[in-house]
């Protein structure tokens, strides 16, 4: 089985024009030609939906071992705030939303801690989350200076000019902090996941969740390849960045135990047909 990692979506609003229910027919011939004609019917709306469909990245969720150190480094060291906060004793679990703007507007993060457990495998599938900073070398500084970890210093990429650095919060996740120019419409710029087949991934995040091939970029010196989709320009939204290393179709502890999911938005609701 391929490996995979999830993403949710959260439905809103409106209604799909091919949820009608089947007429009671007399014979059962009629009534399975029907049905083959009302599947064919809703396969092919389904298929324009995800197109059709206006959409938006809302946050990401994973699991962290300290919630009020981790909420205390994102404020410190990035800049979000803390936009809500919840305790659910009864599931034995306490949530927090950061961000740096309204979660109607902006891209979030679910961080979650469930009771008794200050530590997550992180497992191999998820690479990193991605955040543009106007000074990554102060970014940098702050985080150092308060005994963080950065583990790429702050300098121009590899053949170019951007200057980015890699760090890593309290729980272990690592963040790729990116040079860009004020305003920064949106700070929270890629989740990076490890994919084992692009162009499947690829078709899927494209007809499936209705994501939009932002660009691609094929580096054989170093054995990868890249490809950026959302549902934006990548300079104003968080996009999914899909990685691929040569020759890798199996990851050992793909899943791991700590990030989750990422939830999406639509403003059509899928009502389905006993019938279907």
């Amino acid at each position: 089985m391929a490996n995979y990692l999830r993403t949710r979506l959260s439905v809103r609003q409106s209604h799909l024009p091919f949820s009608s229910p089947l007429k009671a027919c007399t014979r059962s011939q009629t009534r399975r030609a029907s049905s083959c004609r009302v599947m064919a019917s809703a396969n092919e709306d389904l298929k324009q939906w995800p197109q059709q469909d206006k959409r938006r990245f809302l946050h990401a969720v994973y699991r962290v071992g300290n919630l009020g150190a981790t909420i205390d480094y994102y404020k410190k060291h990035f800049g979000m705030k803390q936009l809500r906060y919840r305790d659910v004793p009864e599931e034995k679990y306490c949530n927090a939303f950061m961000g740096y703007g309204p979660e109607d507007k902006n891209f979030c993060l679910e961080l979650t801690q469930n009771y008794d457990t200050d530590h997550y495998d992180l497992g191999t599938g998820f690479g990193h989350f991605a955040l543009a900073l106007p000074d990554v070398y102060k970014a940098c500084e702050s985080i150092k200076k308060a005994g963080g970890k950065v583990s790429r210093d702050a300098g121009p990429v590899k053949g170019g000019k951007t200057v980015i650095a890699f760090v890593e919060d309290p729980t272990g996740y690592k963040w790729e902090l990116i040079t860009r120019e004020e305003p920064i419409p949106e700070p929270i710029a890629q989740v990076m996941l490890r994919v084992t087949d692009l162009d499947r991934s690829i078709k899927w995040y494209t007809e499936a969740l209705g994501c939009k091939l932002i660009r691609t970029r094929d580096n054989p010196d170093n054995g990868y390849k890249l490809a950026f989709l959302g549902y934006g320009p990548e300079e104003e939204t968080c996009v999914f960045e899909l990685t691929y290393n040569y020759g890798k179709d199996k990851y050992d502890n793909f899943k791991g135990e700590g990030y989750a999911q990422v939830a999406l938005s639509s403003e059509v609701q899928c009502y389905f047909s006993p019938a279907l």
